[in-house]
């Protein structure tokens, strides 16, 4: 299938997971289709996502399941980046994790012991903050105290909601907000708006054009614009046409209803 004019100028395409791709476990309308059209197209293609509820290994089984093909290198989490930076800076170290089971590997793979719920959680060196759907109380008060003796703090993004089947869910910035209230201090992210995760699959897909496509104005679009790239909305996920087209500095280079139609120009 030929794929729109919007799209065949660019060499590589950046996708979005939640609200772009998929919502909860369903794949938007037409979008394996459209990302097959994209490769026959021979354009690269990445996978972007703020959650950090799966491994990277989890998602691209995720993503085979639901019918897209994708390889490990194609795949960029907020969980790698946060391994990343706290390998960097913190080898060796204590951690507070709010997250789910697959952030705890991250950061244990980033070789920091994580005490939570012992004598020395508030003694903790770092207190990394995600969302996770067990989310649980005496996780922020283990990230509380140690932020109160002055923890390094890092999270994973703000996205205040993300797309699920019944609608939108409370998302990593509702939790980040739980820990800023409680300790008076400022949670730095990785995540999206940030450029880090664009940044990342830009270096890996190597020199050409690229576009961001999303379904938040302001993490989707945001991070692109930080990147130097370009980006599209679908309306599929946490932005509305509405927020679309009201966005500047940056606005989007195209709103569509869905992948399908951004991609394949179908109605």
């Amino acid at each position: 299938m030929p794929i729109t004019a919007r799209v065949a100028r660019y060499d590589h395409i950046l996708l979005d997971l939640d609200g772009c791709v998929w919502v909860g476990d369903e794949p938007t309308p037409g979008a394996a289709d459209a990302i097959a059209a994209l490769r026959a197209a021979g354009k690269n293609v990445a996978f972007v996502t703020n959650d950090s509820q799966l491994g990277t290994e989890e998602y691209v089984r995720k993503l085979w399941r639901l019918g897209f093909q994708a390889s490990l290198e194609e795949v960029v989490t907020v969980g790698g980046a946060l391994q990343f930076e706290l390998a960097q800076h913190f080898h060796g170290r204590s951690a507070v994790v709010i997250g789910s089971a697959a952030l705890h590997r991250h950061v244990e793979a980033a070789g920091l012991r994580i005490v939570n719920g012992t004598g020395f959680a508030s003694r903790a060196d770092v207190v990394v903050v995600a969302f996770h759907p067990e989310f649980h109380y005496s996780e922020l008060r283990d990230a509380t105290q140690a932020a109160l003796r002055g923890a390094f703090l890092i999270g994973s993004n703000r996205d205040a909601t993300f797309p699920n089947s019944d609608g939108l869910w409370p998302g990593s910035g509702a939790i980040i907000a739980a820990v800023e209230t409680a300790s008076g201090r400022t949670v730095p992210t990785v995540g999206k708006p940030e450029p880090t995760l664009v940044q990342t699959a830009l270096d890996r897909l190597g020199p050409g054009s690229a576009l961001m496509v999303g379904d938040r104005v302001d993490a989707d679009l945001g991070a692109a614009h930080a990147a130097g790239i370009h980006g599209a909305i679908v309306l599929t996920g946490a932005s509305d046409r509405e927020t679309a087209e009201a966005a500047r500095d940056p606005s989007p280079v195209a709103i569509a209803e869905r992948l399908e139609t951004l991609v394949l120009g179908s109605s």
